[in-house]
């Protein structure tokens, strides 16, 4: 596996397993959504300083985007479809 679909496949995975839609992770992150999406699709490069905005957007270290899945193991599920609704930051007082 190449290193952008070992970081695409990590950054699904953990992504799924914690229940946070792409919309989301890409609002987090303070990125586009079709830019996330196209990170897990493979279609474009992330900076090391954007796999750091996800790693901490996602409460996860960077190495964690660098793990070789299990020899079989099966593509992270996807999430419910639909469009989820964005938390918005807490207000400040």
């Amino acid at each position: 596996m190449d290193a952008r679909a070992l970081v695409a496949w990590n950054v699904r995975r953990i992504r799924v397993n914690r229940g946070v839609p792409q919309e989301q992770l890409a609002y987090d992150a303070g990125i586009d959504r079709s830019y996330m999406s196209g990170i897990e699709r493979q279609a474009e490069n992330p900076t090391i300083d954007l796999l750091d905005r996800l790693a901490r957007a996602l409460g996860v270290q960077l190495s964690e985007f660098f793990l070789q899945p299990p020899r079989g193991a099966a593509a992270p599920k996807a999430l419910p479809k639909g469009r989820k609704p964005i938390r918005s930051p807490p207000k400040k007082k």
